[in-house]
């Protein structure tokens, strides 16, 4: 393990970088004070040299019990919208930008509620994302959400204004939509216009996918290149 000093998940990474070694590291992280709080570090999950990723914000609630990323309501929305895309989830490797649960008590009920994590807090958990991605190797990554996006593309990019375009980051190609929650969010006339807008993302996904296949240049040249820097 490398000596402590950066603050963040760095001093936490393994000296061999698979995906088990990291997984298990990443279970005592304590880059960042979220694991005071947190049940349990919520690693990402999938196959090893998956061709697409997929990135979200944090854990949520379910996740946070389970131990497993996307398994609560945003993850079965995920799931019907991949599966309309003609994506197998079994297929796709699925984290998230920050590895644990940030959260408010609601008062009287003390209903665990999402919150957003600090731009300090994405930071620190920045390394995992990485020594992912170096692992993985996909020829494209999703990112859902803005901090997904941000965390990949840098602070200044802007999920409204690229969305749905591949860009490149010094992870590889990203492809940048909104987060399955924000779905889950929308008032009931227009949720189901947003989750056609969500399919219709991830089957541009599919097709850019389906083309780096047969022209395995094209995962090395996105179509388009992000105006923001990965710092």
């Amino acid at each position: 393990m490398k000596s402590a000093g950066t603050g963040s998940a760095a001093d936490f990474l393994p000296s061999v970088s698979t995906l088990p070694a990291l997984r298990e590291a990443a279970a005592g992280c304590r880059g960042c004070g979220l694991y005071r709080y947190a049940t349990q570090t919520v690693f990402g999950e999938g196959p090893a040299r998956a061709r697409l990723m997929l990135v979200g914000e944090q854990p949520g609630d379910q996740e946070d019990r389970a131990g497993h990323p996307f398994v609560g309501p945003s993850g079965r929305l995920l799931d019907q919208a991949l599966e309309e895309a003609g994506i197998d989830r079994a297929t796709v490797y699925v984290t998230n930008a920050v590895k644990h649960f940030k959260f408010v008590r609601q008062e009287l009920t003390r209903r665990r509620l999402h919150k957003k994590p600090a731009v300090g807090e994405v930071r620190a958990c920045r390394p995992w994302l990485e020594a992912e991605a170096k692992v993985v190797r996909p020829a494209l990554i999703v990112a859902l959400g803005s901090t997904a996006a941000q965390s990949l593309l840098g602070p200044r990019f802007r999920v409204t204004r690229e969305r749905g375009r591949v860009v490149e980051s010094g992870a590889g190609p990203v492809l940048a939509t909104v987060h399955p929650s924000a779905i889950l969010r929308a008032p009931g006339e227009t949720r189901a216009a947003e989750q056609r807008a969500f399919v219709r993302d991830l089957t541009v996904a599919a097709r850019w996918l389906a083309r780096a296949t047969a022209r395995p240049s094209l995962a090395r040249r996105p179509t388009r290149r992000a105006r923001t820097s990965l710092r």
